[in-house]
């Protein structure tokens, strides 16, 4: 019975961790398509915020507990590296976990700030596009949902050798490396056109 109440909870914090993360995605694409507009752009800055501290953390938190406790309640502690989608689920996961909460948080808290600031000032300024042009925050976000994905095929499939794992990773960088080069492209910043707040 506290295998299966474990599961649930270690689920249910994967669904969490997903849909915060599919929420700071859709808002920071449509944030790229705002940048012209500070007032939206700073509103679509929030909502990662929100995503992140309201869906994304306590997910993981979530994972992250249920997950130590089902490895060595369950699955003989460390014994857990010679299976190699546990292995490879928890390696990720860790990845991913201290990758979210440094890097990339980091970046979003930095950028955050940054666009209050620009709020009150009414405009753009220079120092929110240099912020925002940075290209390793940029990437580990990207890489944040092919990650996750290939969290959960690791779960499902539980492939007995590593090449699930290697495909997988190496499939997760290059679409991570493909949306780093196209969408900041698609959606550059145009002072020409930017706005200000009383516009």
């Amino acid at each position: 019975m506290a295998y299966q109440y474990l599961k649930f909870f270690h689920v249910l914090g994967a669904v969490l961790m997903g849909a915060g993360l599919i929420g700071v995605w859709i808002s920071d694409l449509r944030s790229r398509q705002l940048r012209d507009d500070i007032i939206p752009f700073a509103e679509a800055i929030r909502n990662i915020a929100l995503f992140y501290n309201g869906l994304t953390f306590p997910g993981a938190l979530m994972m992250l507990v249920t997950g130590v406790w089902l490895v060595v309640e369950f699955y003989g502690g460390l014994e857990f590296i010679k299976v190699p989608w546990l292995a490879g689920m928890i390696f990720l996961f860790l990845f991913e976990f201290i990758e979210g909460n440094s890097i990339t948080r980091v970046y979003f808290v930095k950028v955050g700030r940054i666009t209050e600031q620009s709020l009150k000032a009414g405009q753009i300024t220079p120092e929110l596009k240099k912020v925002t042009a940075q290209h390793l925050p940029t990437f580990t976000h990207f890489l944040d949902l092919p990650i996750l994905f290939l969290i959960i095929a690791l779960a499902v499939l539980k492939p007995t050798d590593w090449t699930t794992f290697f495909y997988g990773s190496t499939l997760a960088i290059v679409t991570a490396t493909f949306f780093s080069v196209y969408i900041p492209s698609k959606y550059p910043w145009n002072s020409d056109t930017a706005t200000t707040a009383g516009v």
